[in-house]
């Protein structure tokens, strides 16, 4: 992780420098918790086109959850990498324990993401059955972020857990990708 600035402080120029730099973190977890957090603020919007205050304090929530998630993962992300390199000297054992144990922590948060990436979908399918016409596009396009952050959110989670044949978080993942696509399908 090149910069010591948190990613919010960033301009976006900035961050996408960060994103196209030449070091694994930031990486796809954070462009898809970026991708989240301005799917919510789309929807953010529509509620307040549609004065739909409901709408606005569940889009703002799942805006809240989603931003820093983009910082987290790659924080997490880069430190286990970092114990891959430091534990090369290990036992075996001991060396898949802990690079087991990290690459497992690397996984919570693209966990979280395709968990919002499913409340985000769901959300924008429920506010282009609903709300105001003028936002219909915007919802359908938000659904589509919310789907393309949960189905890359869910592959991340299976590659950080791959040495964990038949882990629970890999399987919910993809329910949770197959349910967020399912919502997107019903805005289209």
């Amino acid at each position: 992780m090149a910069s010591r600035r948190p990613y919010l402080d960033l301009t976006l120029a900035e961050l996408l420098d960060e994103l196209a730099g030449g070091e694994p973190a930031p990486g796809g977890g954070s462009a898809l918790a970026l991708a989240a957090a301005m799917a919510s603020s789309v929807l953010a919007m529509a509620g307040r086109v549609s004065g739909d205050g409901g709408l606005v304090a569940q889009a703002e929530a799942l805006r809240v959850r989603t931003t820093p998630l983009a910082q987290v993962d790659a924080e997490v992300y880069a430190a286990a990498l970092d114990v891959r390199e430091r534990t090369a000297d290990l036992r075996a054992d001991r060396r898949d324990w802990e690079i087991g144990r990290a690459f497992a922590d690397a996984a919570a948060a693209p966990l979280e993401i395709a968990r919002a990436g499913a409340d985000i979908a769901e959300l924008a399918a429920q506010v282009a059955a609903a709300g105001d016409q003028r936002i219909v596009a915007d919802a359908r396009a938000a659904a589509v972020l919310g789907a393309a952050a949960a189905r890359g959110a869910a592959a991340l989670v299976a590659a950080n857990l791959t040495a964990l044949g038949g882990d629970p978080r890999v399987a919910e993942a993809e329910r949770l990708a197959d349910a967020a696509e399912r919502a997107a399908a019903r805005v289209h």
